[in-house]
């Protein structure tokens, strides 16, 4: 063949069909229809779909009362009877019978202080009026004896038998034996008062419970000198304090503009921060009659309807003042939520709960409904995040983001 032959020899590519450009279409078409597949399952995943603003609350645990309460003040728990016994002498505390907590009736001797000075006095007065009695019994026998005489000299001198001269010594004789017994019988009272002040002198030794009480604070002890002033170096004026736990009562200040939402008698609901857990109903004791300028606020007092020995004086307490009396079925609390998150979805009742900024329908059984509040009896917890008032376009799965 010659070299001309082979110049002439071509491939015609034009009949060949051309597969890469195909290929490649194909590659294309499948790439494409997978990435709108893709989008389509993020979109209906809600991945795609911008959050949707919403409200978002938590679910409470809340006592009924709280819907019906229409007002709130802070206070504490005082005792209304209390005293700081102290002592009307001055004296070295010997005796002690008491401590932080002990209860005591009233009258017990709570203390006592050095007496023996005050014992002698009483010794002596004592004597004092054994001695008054025995003078009067000396003076009794001798006014019956001058009785006796008058009386016998009398007949005689009316008979003419003896002088009028010893008549008359017989009289004089009489007039003062009568004296003397009355003499003697003022002495025994008077001897009688001396004993009983030094009884009285005596007592002041003993510091006794001026009513049925618990001990709250010990101020001395056996050894300090106590005095009524308490003016001396080191020494006590009062040695205990003591209250009357039956008339403990909180007290709250009120502001001025509220005052006119409490009234006597009006139920409350007091609640302890020592004892958070628990609720205490009560009702309004007692509106001081006068205002605090400086915190232009109103005192006032909330008795216990029922006083528990936990209470203890100075605890902080809030009270919150009722439109009415609390039942029974009120006094425990509840777990609930805004009435506005509750809906219907698919014939079920559902609150959405927010997980991972995400709203979730959760179906709920739903208890009693107070004032915007419902109990909810299943389906969610203290604490969860659910929304309040979702729209029809919240479904489930649905993004959202707490507005602004």
């Amino acid at each position: 063949m010659t070299e001309n032959d082979l110049t002439q020899l071509r491939i015609d590519k034009s009949r060949i069909p051309n597969r890469s450009f195909k290929s490649k279409r194909y590659i294309f078409l499948v790439f494409l229809m997978g990435l709108l597949i893709a989008a389509g399952f993020l979109y209906n995943k809600g991945i795609l779909t911008p959050a949707v603003e919403v409200q978002i609350t938590s679910v409470q645990k809340i006592y009924p009362s709280q819907t019906f309460t229409i007002l709130n003040a802070s206070g504490y728990v005082v005792a209304q009877r209390k005293a700081a016994v102290a002592t009307k002498i001055t004296g070295r505390l010997v005796y002690l019978a008491v401590e932080e907590g002990s209860r005591v009736k009233k009258g017990d001797i709570i203390a006592r202080l050095e007496n023996e000075d005050t014992l002698a006095v009483k010794d002596q007065a004592l004597a004092s009026v054994q001695t008054a009695r025995f003078q009067r019994e000396q003076s009794l026998a001798e006014l019956s004896d001058a009785t006796l005489s008058y009386n016998r000299s009398k007949e005689l001198v009316s008979a003419g038998y003896i002088a009028k001269a010893e008549f008359d010594a017989a009289d004089a004789r009489f007039k003062r034996a009568k004296a003397a017994a009355q003499a003697s019988q003022a002495a025994i009272s008077n001897s009688q008062a001396a004993l009983k002040g030094a009884e009285v002198t005596l007592d002041y030794a003993n510091l006794r419970a001026p009513f049925d009480a618990v001990v709250l604070t010990k101020n001395a002890d056996i050894g300090d000198i106590v005095t009524p002033l308490g003016a001396a170096a080191n020494a006590k004026a009062a040695v205990v304090d003591v209250a009357d736990m039956d008339s403990l009562k909180v007290e709250v200040d009120v502001s001025e503009s509220n005052i006119e939402k409490v009234f006597m008698k009006q139920p409350c609901e007091i609640q302890l921060d020592a004892l958070p857990s628990e609720r205490f109903p009560g009702k309004v004791h007692m509106i001081v009659p006068t205002a605090d300028r400086t915190k232009a606020s109103v005192m006032v007092k909330v008795a216990f309807n029922t006083l528990s020995p936990k209470v203890l004086p100075e605890m902080s307490a809030k009270v919150a003042f009722l439109l009415r009396e609390i039942t029974e079925a009120e006094m425990q609390p509840i777990t609930a939520v805004p009435t506005s998150a509750i809906v219907h979805r698919n014939n079920q009742t559902v609150v959405f709960r927010i997980s991972s900024n995400r709203a979730a329908g959760i179906p709920v059984a739903v208890g009693r409904r107070m004032n915007g509040m419902s109990e909810i009896l299943s389906g969610l917890n203290i604490g969860d995040k659910v929304l309040v008032s979702p729209s029809e376009n919240i479904l489930e799965g649905t993004k959202v983001k707490l507005a602004q």
